[in-house]
């Protein structure tokens, strides 16, 4: 069907004698000589206003043209009188194309994210959820392209692995085997009989098959799926989500900060820049501070500042925090929101943490107890970043992985780029979800994500 997107008509420069517009009805008023229509077809956050005179082809249609409704009209771009619209379509002919009754669950026009959570396939018509999506559509686009410009290569790292970068074990199991009936060895599940020969699971980060191609192609980035069973239901852990992770060959971890820096501030630009209009409805109904806090990411240097260093703010901080600080504890979300939006006012990235409580594959720092690692941590949603120079040395992650008891014959491959041609490297992670809730305020991932997967919750 040749139609004109409503994107262009609100935009506009002129009149225009002819066009066919579709979308879907979000209000309907009507008199005995005329009726208007506000329809949206998804590509903007405004509406289309159309005034149906009596008598049109389709007026007699009006009565089944109900919220929720997708109708197809043919008309004339006009000038409107009304308050906030520029332009109007005058119909020359309106056609139903699909009906919905008086019992589509969109007829409010607020509803809460809980409610709308129950109907994931529906509440991408909202306002609110349209311009999420739209921002998280612009937004993956604008991180291919932040890496393209600086000379990394695209990789693909596989969904199905045999390997634990994390080294949690909270993966999802990938099986052929009749669960009904798992075959068993002296009671262990005799795996040389499901699909790969072996036990298989959903990757929890790209970042292992990353290091390969980074020792190759010098700089890679991948931008996939990835899975954690984590039996978690806090705002910011879903089952599923999507991961940013660039590696870079010949870097340290100060390189590694500077990417990481550069990367969140240059989306954010992004995100004022090119979606102003979507970005304005987060900032007048769900976070009032948001413009500010973007503005602020936008435009300051971060604040770097080595672990120890950020326990001993903690420490000195007079707050009575849930969770205890001091060396060796891990940051939780309230110390590092104290830290960007108390102490520091601007986001900050702590490195250096101590080895005990980081992965395996991170650097030994010189002096034994730490690892060049780094977290950026940002206003209101704390970590956005986890990422370190890799461990390129081969006796020291030998002797790492000896002391963690992890099976080095299972990481053959991984010692392997430590044996042939070995070179500093290094890393991170970047959560997507994360990242849009920085940007749009949201506060809990099941809402920028389109069909979130969380515990006990399987939408389709």
């Amino acid at each position: 069907m040749q139609r004109t997107v409503i994107v262009d008509v609100v935009h506009a420069d002129a009149p225009m004698e002819a066009v066919t517009v579709m979308g879907w009805v979000r209000t309907k008023r009507e008199s005995k000589d005329f009726a208007f229509l506000e329809i949206n077809d998804g590509s903007c956050l405004k509406n289309l206003q159309v005034v149906v005179d009596a008598g049109t082809p389709g007026w007699e249609d009006l009565p089944r043209i109900l919220t929720g409704a997708s109708i197809q009209v043919r008309g004339a771009v006009v000038p409107s009188p009304g308050k906030g619209q520029r332009w109007e379509v005058r119909a020359q002919e309106v056609a139903v194309i699909g009906e919905a009754g008086p019992e589509y669950p969109l007829q409010k026009k607020r509803h809460t994210d809980e409610f709308l959570r129950t109907i994931a396939h529906l509440r991408p018509r909202t306002n609110k959820y349209g311009a999420l999506y739209r921002i998280r559509a612009r937004l993956a686009h604008a991180v291919h392209q932040y890496f393209h410009d600086h000379g990394f290569y695209l990789v693909h790292a596989p969904i199905i692995t045999g390997s634990d970068c994390e080294g949690a074990g909270e993966m999802f199991q990938v099986t052929t085997l009749p669960l009904e009936a798992v075959p068993l060895e002296k009671g262990a599940v005799r795996y040389e009989d499901d699909f790969f020969g072996r036990p298989a699971s959903l990757t929890v980060s790209g970042q292992l098959a990353a290091e390969n191609l980074a020792c190759a192609l010098g700089r890679v980035y991948t931008f996939g799926p990835t899975f954690r069973a984590e039996n978690s239901n806090t705002p910011k852990h879903a089952a599923e989500f999507w991961m940013i992770e660039p590696e870079m060959a010949f870097a340290t971890l100060a390189d590694d900060m500077d990417l990481a820096e550069d990367l969140v501030r240059s989306m954010v630009q992004y995100a004022l820049a090119h979606c102003a209009e979507d970005l304005a409805l987060f900032a007048q109904f769900v976070e009032p501070t948001l413009m500010a806090t973007l503005e602020n990411v936008a435009t300051k240097p971060f604040v770097r500042m080595p672990y120890a260093e950020a326990m001993e703010v903690l420490g000195r901080s007079g707050k009575e925090f849930q969770f205890p600080v001091g060396f060796g504890h891990d940051l939780q979300t309230e110390h590092e929101r104290y830290l960007t939006e108390e102490y520091c006012k601007a986001p900050v990235i702590v490195y250096d943490y101590p080895k005990e409580i980081k992965a395996f594959y991170m650097r030994m720092n010189d002096d034994g107890r730490t690892v060049a690692a780094m977290d950026l941590l940002v206003p209101r949603i704390g970590e956005l970043v986890g990422g370190s120079a890799r461990e390129e040395r081969l006796d020291m992650l030998s002797r790492r992985m000896e002391e963690l008891g992890m099976p080095q014959e299972e990481y053959w491959w991984y010692l392997d780029l430590r044996r042939f041609g070995t070179v500093p490297h290094a890393g991170f992670g970047m959560g997507f979800e994360r990242l849009l809730m920085l940007i749009t305020g949201v506060s809990n991932i099941r809402d920028v994500i389109p069909f979130p997967r969380t515990p006990k919750h399987l939408e389709f």
